[in-house]
Formats: C-alpha cells, sequence, structure tokens
C-alpha cells in the first residue's frame, strides 16, 4: 500500500506536537478535539460516526492495521479521515497512551451529537425527556470509572447520562479507553447546576433516588421501580453533596456484607443501573 506522506521521524514535527498536548484538558477544550490510541477505538469511531481530523500509523505496522480496521469497519479508514500520516517507529511509541501500541492513534473532533454542556435555561428543560432512562452522575473524579460508567450505560439501556461539571473529563484518554468505545454512542450532558435539572426532572414526574445511605434510604431491589425512575451516584470518596441529596427527595442504597465498607463507584453505579433500567 502506498500512504500519501513520507514517515515523520521527528518529535518535534507539528502534528505530532500538537497529538501530544491533548493529554492536557485545557488543549482538549481549547481544539475540540480529543485522541485515542488502538484499533478497537478507531474502528468503534468510524462505526459511530465520529468525525475524525487525524489517524496516525506506526510505520512498520501501518499496512496490517488498515488492514484490520477495513475488516472490524468494512470501510477503507484511509478515505474516514481528513489526513493520515505515517510516524517512524520510535515516534509512535513516545506518543502512544498504550504500553504495547498497536499501531494507530487518532484524533476527532467532539462528539457534539451526543453530548453536550448544558446551561439550564428554558430550552434545556429536562423535565420533557419523559420516554428516556437516565442516570446521573456528581463529582465522579476518576477518568476510568466515567469511562466503566459509561460501558455499563451502554450495555444496559440508559439513554441519557446527566454528569456535574466537576466530574473527570468524558474524553480523558482513560476514559475514552475505559469506555470501550461506548463513548461514541452514549448521549451525555454536562451540567453545573445538577440540583436544578434533579427538581426539573421531579417536575416531570420522576421519582429520583439519591444513592445515599441515610435514614430513609430504601433497600436496593426491596422496592417496585418505575420506568422514569433516575438515581443519582456520588463521588468515589465522599458520595452526594447535601444539596443534590435534598432536591432528589427519595434515596437508595445497596446492601453488602460487612468485609467491605463501600463499593466501588463504578461497580455501584452497574448495580444501580442494572436495577433502574429492568
Amino acid at each position: 500500500m502506498i500512504f500519501p506522506t513520507e514517515p515523520i521521524r521527528s518529535r518535534q514535527n507539528r502534528a505530532v506536537v500538537e497529538l501530544a498536548k491533548l493529554t492536557d484538558r485545557k488543549e482538549r477544550e481549547t481544539t475540540r478535539t480529543f485522541r485515542f490510541d488502538g484499533i478497537k477505538l478507531a474502528a468503534e469511531a468510524i462505526r459511530g460516526g465520529a468525525e475524525i481530523r487525524s489517524i496516525f500509523l506506526r510505520e512498520s505496522a501501518a499496512e496490517t492495521v488498515i488492514g484490520r480496521m477495513k475488516q472490524e469497519t468494512g470501510r477503507d479508514p484511509v478515505a474516514c479521515a481528513e489526513r493520515v500520516l505515517i510516524l517512524e517507529d520510535g515516534v509512535f511509541d513516545r506518543v502512544s497512551e498504550e504500553k504495547s501500541p498497536e499501531g494507530v492513534i487518532c484524533v476527532a473532533k467532539y462528539i457534539d451529537k451526543f453530548q453536550k454542556n448544558v446551561t439550564i435555561y428554558n430550552d434545556d428543560d429536562f423535565s420533557t425527556l419523559a420516554e428516556e432512562r437516565i442516570v446521573l452522575l456528581e463529582s465522579v473524579r476518576d477518568p476510568v470509572n466515567i469511562g466503566a460508567i459509561i460501558r455499563s450505560a451502554a450495555a444496559l439501556g440508559i439513554d441519557r447520562l446527566i454528569i456535574s461539571e466537576d466530574c473527570a473529563d468524558i474524553y480523558h484518554p482513560r476514559t475514552v479507553r475505559a469506555s470501550m468505545g461506548t463513548i461514541f454512542r452514549q448521549k451525555i450532558d454536562r451540567t453545573d447546576r445538577l440540583p436544578e435539572v434533579i427538581r426539573q426532572l421531579r417536575a416531570g414526574g420522576r421519582r429520583v433516588f439519591a444513592a445515599a445511605l441515610d435514614r430513609g434510604a430504601r433497600r436496593l431491589g426491596g422496592f417496585p421501580v418505575a420506568r422514569g425512575d433516575c438515581v443519582v451516584i456520588g463521588n468515589e470518596g465522599h458520595g452526594l453533596s447535601d444539596a443534590t441529596v435534598e432536591a432528589c427527595g427519595n434515596s437508595v442504597y445497596i446492601p453488602m456484607s460487612e468485609r467491605a465498607e463501600s463499593f466501588n463507584a463504578a461497580v455501584a453505579a452497574s448495580l444501580l443501573m442494572w436495577e433502574f433500567s429492568k
């Protein structure tokens, strides 16, 4: 296969420098682009219709990678990106996020058709989303947890995740990797006024449950769950804020043995989503 460019052999190349900068959240938000490594994520991005700006290929693996991506997607990946660049193996390995690089790194635009920042005005009325299964997250800070929750939400048929502004960046490389490509299809809204969103959901007739062990909390699995019910999962160490718990009006806890103090946030979210999606 003949590629459109000669291999890049310097880490000071402008395209390589710009790629490396995308490990920084500020750079991602400024350029509204993000990066992800590996054949599976590249294939999921193509299948999900992501707008791919650049594909970087490891020189010695380029033809193999292109062949595997064609098998995965049924499409020529070279035609799915604005540009394809070949990196000399050493240069590629230095900018890869993987311990054992598969040979492809992609840069894509933010997925605005699925994911957006929300300011609560009249045109952002969550009380109207009567048919959607919704789960909310507050202050979940670990990118891997966010990615795992996105993956579980997609697997369990959750239509929309609504996350607080201070959650980990959904476009962090570790988030994208942990999502296993489901980020390219999952609806996600980010808001700086989560309690107000909760009040809007309740105004639309929904019950919203705070995942919190308080006096009035109900045992997960011990009460019937309606289709419109929502659950809010909080920070890994501190749980939910008082304002969010108060806005919910209901709370739920996961029963567990005395041999552990708590669940990992992503595991807890999966258990709650399983019960609330049935």
